[in-house]
């Protein structure tokens, strides 16, 4: 009976430096890969695109086995989608905040959101790339309608803005809506030729060329309330 209490505290003992493994539990480790894949995703579709990267280019960046690949996600698509929903979540988050700090004035909070926006796509190509070229490519994206919700996102903020800076616009909030999706068709647009083109042309063209539409609306709209 001890012996066999002995034998089964020992395996106890067993699993559990299995699941504390260097301090960390089965959970975290798994956890911990999965964050290596997305950075390792990052890196590889951030500059070589997503249809030149294989997984065993991602697996290599990161330094794992192909088989932890699969142990977080199914296919290359599933990594890029979750690449793309960080990158947009950091784009919003960026773009957000510059926005509140230039509040109240409609004008600045434009020019400063517009402004954080572009600077923060210049500044990191990865994400240029990632959102504005290949991610229109990907099929799955748009098979799992994660490019118009995202586009979606952006229209409510854009919304957003619009009622709070003007809460006595006479347009619907319909209307508003809509206008809201042209604006940021607009700039999405606009955006994407520049990052094409290499960010050929200077920010400050592009910036000006972003909120000449922003402000034509914010002037027009002030003058009929």
């Amino acid at each position: 009976m001890t012996t066999q209490k002995q034998a089964k505290a020992k395996k106890n003992n067993s699993e559990t430096k299995e699941r504390q493994f260097k301090g960390l539990s089965l959970t975290e480790r798994k956890e911990a890969r999965r964050e290596k894949l997305i950075e390792a995703g990052i890196a590889t579709y951030g500059t070589q695109g997503f249809f030149s990267v294989t997984v065993k280019d991602v697996c290599n960046e990161a330094k794992l086995t192909e088989r932890y690949f699969y142990e977080s996600f199914k296919k290359s698509e599933e990594l890029f989608q979750t690449v793309f929903l960080r990158m947009i979540g950091e784009m919003q988050s960026c773009l957000t905040q510059a926005v509140l700090l230039a509040a109240p004035e409609p004008k600045n909070m434009v020019t400063a959101g517009l402004s954080a926006l572009l600077n923060t796509i210049r500044n990191d190509p990865r994400m240029a790339r990632i959102i504005y070229i290949d991610a229109m490519l990907v099929q799955d994206l748009h098979n799992q309608a994660t490019i118009q919700e995202t586009l979606t996102q952006f229209d409510r903020i854009i919304q957003g803005f619009v009622m709070i800076t003007m809460p006595n616009v006479q347009q619907s909030t319909e209307e508003v809506s809509l206008m809201a999706t042209g604006l940021n068709g607009y700039v999405t647009h606009i955006i994407i030729r520049w990052v094409s083109e290499g960010f050929k042309q200077p920010l400050e063209d592009v910036l000006a060329a972003c909120c000449a539409v922003f402000l034509s609306f914010i002037a027009t709209t002030s003058q009929k309330n």
